[in-house]
């Protein structure tokens, strides 16, 4: 498995009614493949595994898989808190065609880190040797974390425990990885802001990137990330900069204000957190998106409006970003950038 490229972490589009919409899931699997991504990635936290059912998030991994095959590669997300219920997504995913599942640690009942080696990572890795296996390290979510060291042991025990996806936002962390793991295993980016320093830092030699921006801009990312793996740095740092705008509304903090029940305000600061930010930004473009499942709601005025900035000056400074979403879901970027309907409801009124 080449894990080389950008990785969308596909969204999971949702009806008004809660249910998925499976007409705007095959029109954004068909938009990522237009556009030449290297790969995607269904049901991750981007795809709101946690409130899909597992029939939901079964059917989300076949579809992904029969739309792609032969097209792009896949990861499907096949990680849980439950090393039962990972092996089972596991064998169906892999049954479907998978050569390649994500695991994330598993969150909340916070095993150690040698008990994710024993009792989770290495069980999936023994268990399917036919399967290239993506550790997903992300501590802000699960609570827990995979050491460097046991991932080093598990690559060295298991020829297709292949890759680490890194949310850990420790550069220290990904720098320590490929010096206990060496220059075969695949380092991949979790964080789109990070991804041009891990793929360019020599110390890291990331080989791409697992994206939440790409579901709105693949083929730029995929083309940062092409350019830096073949060396032209200069090029990959102009689209990287080129793209910041969207790096920062992966999660977006704004202030708003709250009326206690005795008539006093005061201003809270809330953190809106993958995917809700996305989602939104998808929907005010004319791309298939829709709400969030609860808990997720939706954002503040506030959030809104930042939101609505990035993509004000991303149009203005790079179109050419954003000109083939207008394209291909045959919508007029601008106008509804400028069109404050097309922003009304993503907030809390």
């Amino acid at each position: 498995m080449n894990f080389e490229g950008a990785w969308t972490a596909l969204i999971t589009p949702m009806t008004d009614g809660g249910n998925i919409d499976w007409e705007g899931f095959e029109k954004n699997l068909a938009f990522q493949i237009d556009q030449g991504i290297s790969g995607l990635v269904p049901t991750g936290t981007t795809g709101e595994s946690p409130t899909l059912s597992w029939d939901e998030h079964n059917n989300v991994v076949e579809r992904t898989l029969a739309r792609a095959l032969g097209k792009c590669e896949v990861i499907a997300g096949t990680g849980s808190n439950s090393t039962r219920e990972a092996v089972e997504s596991t064998e169906h995913a892999a049954a479907h065609g998978a050569r390649a599942a994500l695991l994330v640690d598993c969150y909340y009942n916070g095993p150690s880190s040698l008990e994710l080696r024993e009792e989770y990572y290495g069980v999936l890795a023994e268990r399917f040797p036919e399967v290239s296996f993506v550790a997903y390290v992300i501590p802000g979510r699960s609570g827990t974390s995979l050491g460097v060291e046991d991932l080093a042991v598990l690559a060295g025990r298991y020829p297709n425990f292949a890759a680490v996806k890194e949310a850990t936002g420790d550069l220290a962390r990904m720098a320590r990885t490929r010096q206990l793991t060496g220059p075969n295993f695949n380092i991949i980016s979790g964080d789109d802001d990070l991804t041009f320093k891990m793929l360019t830092d020599p110390s890291i030699a990331a080989q791409g990137v697992i994206s939440v921006v790409s579901n709105i801009a693949p083929a730029a990312m995929r083309e940062m990330v092409q350019k830096a793996l073949s060396g032209d740095v200069d090029g990959a740092c102009k689209i990287h900069q080129a793209l910041s705008p969207l790096f920062g509304i992966v999660t977006v903090k704004a202030e708003s204000e709250r009326t206690l029940p005795g008539g006093n305000s005061l201003y809270v600061q809330d953190r809106f957190r993958n995917p809700l930010p996305v989602k939104c930004l998808m929907e005010a473009l004319g791309m298939p998106a829709g709400p969030a499942r609860r808990p997720l709601g939706r954002m503040s005025a506030e959030g809104v409006s930042v939101l609505r900035d990035a993509v004000k000056k991303m149009w203005k400074d790079n179109p050419e970003i954003l000109a083939p979403i207008g394209s291909f879901y045959n919508v007029d970027i601008e106008a509804r950038i400028m069109d404050d309907s097309c922003w009304a409801n993503l907030s809390y009124m």
